[in-house]
């Protein structure tokens, strides 16, 4: 018998910690994927880092695509978790699955033949763009991988279980810590490979993790069972589970399209701010992982408690996630702050200029990290009651209304220059937590029954397959009753 935990009853706290803590620990490792990589290519100089730093953005936009459509499957999880209807858990899991995986090949196979127009756009500088394009073009070979493996890890997340993938998570972190080194420098008749070396190891672990999370699927371990028949695509399902994450996904993608305009703005000012800015990118990623992390258990939460009927819970989660995030992203941005200089130095050693930006943009957005607490945090609410289009609003007016035109006329128009970009960062994370927080305020996020408008569908599907199944019971009834005629 398998142990259930729907979350919806005891101490709203410990719910908190028990989904958030191994989403943060996974959330840590997936950022030392990137860390790691620019740990060691940045052994070979500014330019190698550079060739990294472009490539993220691009990256990112990819997957931040199919990552909208992972969140559609975790919502309408948790919310049928909530539910305990266990047949339509499996159900929509294989869908989530097959849409993924659609998804990836398309973006995969258009991005690997695109990659030097992405990177030319980008305009890169010439000791930049080799490398760039070698790292990209290898990332996108692996992409599938990537998607299988960012789904497997929604689906469970759904259903409350975040240690299943963190535990993947961390054998494969180990895996590429070991084989960065080898494909990038070489050993004996092992060739060099380069920032081309750190693409490829990082893939392979990557296919590793998704190897096994369709494996523990297909055993039916925690909730949810992988089953070959429910891998036929149901087009009205995913339709709709199209509609719910197409917010989703653009909001992502927003995120990701942001970021690469930044570059646009970083890379006038050449490769040291680049590099700077690519430091303290994977620095200001592994710092927002807690409240992330904080902001995917909340979104679990919220739906399973409004699958369940229990708004009111649902609300006291998202007070109590939001001060838990305000308060432990300002510590954080305090030690960041004071740590700065040793911080950067990790990543550039014996870069003194690229070490001096990086300080500089750590010092300037550090200890306003708590009002981007709040903003994921609330965001990940509205995520959980199925109302994407809510985030995906919030992130239009968070990049393209606040942080990049702030960045663009501090940078261009006043003696900041590259010290208006890093301005920016701090102004949307206190704008935007107060446009969320207000937006929120208002309550119509819980009028949003998303489990109403899938279920339909669902049902209706399988009062088809009964219906069909019992007329044709009674066809061969009737036939049969002809034939014993005389």
């Amino acid at each position: 018998m398998q142990k259930t935990n729907y979350l919806t009853e005891g101490s709203i706290a410990k719910a908190l910690l028990t989904l958030a803590l191994p989403i943060i620990a996974a959330n840590i490792l997936h950022s030392c994927y990137q860390m790691t990589d620019a740990f060691w290519v940045g052994r070979l100089g500014s330019s190698a880092i550079a060739s990294i730093s472009i490539s993220f953005p691009v990256l990112f936009l990819c997957s931040a695509i199919g990552g909208g459509f992972a969140v559609a499957g975790t919502i309408l999880v948790s919310q049928y978790m909530g539910k305990a209807d266990k047949k339509a858990i499996d159900y929509i899991s294989a869908q989530t699955l097959l849409m993924g995986f659609f998804v990836s090949v398309v973006i995969a196979s258009i991005g690997y033949f695109f990659t030097p127009l992405f990177i030319t756009f980008l305009r890169a500088e010439q000791d930049v763009f080799a490398g760039a394009v070698s790292y990209l073009k290898i990332s996108f070979a692996g992409m599938v991988f990537v998607f299988t493996f960012m789904v497997f890890q929604s689906l469970m997340r759904g259903v409350g279980d975040v240690k299943t993938p963190m535990f993947i998570v961390l054998g494969t972190v180990i895996l590429n810590f070991i084989l960065d080194p080898l494909f990038i420098f070489g050993y004996k008749s092992f060739p060099p490979m380069g920032v081309s070396g750190a693409a490829l190891a990082t893939i392979i672990t990557q296919a590793i993790a998704a190897i096994l999370g369709i494996a523990l699927l297909l055993k039916g371990r925690n909730w949810i069972h992988l089953k070959w028949r429910n891998m036929k695509p149901d087009f009205s399902l995913i339709g709709k589970m199209f509609n719910l994450g197409l917010p989703a996904s653009m909001e992502q993608s927003t995120v990701a399209i942001g970021m690469t305009a930044l570059i646009f703005l970083v890379t006038s000012f050449g490769t040291i701010v680049l590099a700077a800015y690519g430091i303290v990118s994977r620095l200001n990623g592994f710092v927002i992982v807690p409240t992330i992390g904080l902001s995917m258990a909340t979104s679990t939460l919220v739906g399973q408690n409004i699958g369940a009927g229990k708004m009111a819970r649902a609300v006291k989660t998202i007070k109590l996630a939001s001060i838990i995030s305000f308060v432990a992203l300002t510590l954080i941005g305090v030690i960041m702050f004071v740590y700065a200089y040793q911080l950067s130095a990790i990543f550039a050693p014996g870069q003194t200029e690229t070490i001096e930006v990086a300080v500089k943009f750590i010092k300037i957005a550090s200890l306003f990290f708590g009002f981007m607490g709040v903003y994921h945090i609330l965001n990940g609410a509205f995520i959980g009651s199925g109302n994407t289009m809510v985030t995906m609003i919030l992130s239009i007016i968070s990049l393209w209304f606040l942080r990049f035109p702030i960045a663009f006329v501090l940078s261009k128009y006043t003696p900041f220059l590259e010290n208006g970009i890093w301005i920016s960062f701090p102004a949307t994370n206190v704008i935007s937590a107060f446009i969320t927080f207000l937006w929120f305020s208002r309550g119509t996020w819980k009028q949003k029954r998303i489990t109403e408008e899938i279920s339909l569908s669902f049902e209706t599907r399988t009062e088809e397959k009964i219906v069909a199944k019992f007329a044709s019971v009674i066809e061969f009834a009737n036939k049969k009753s002809e034939e014993a005629k005389p």
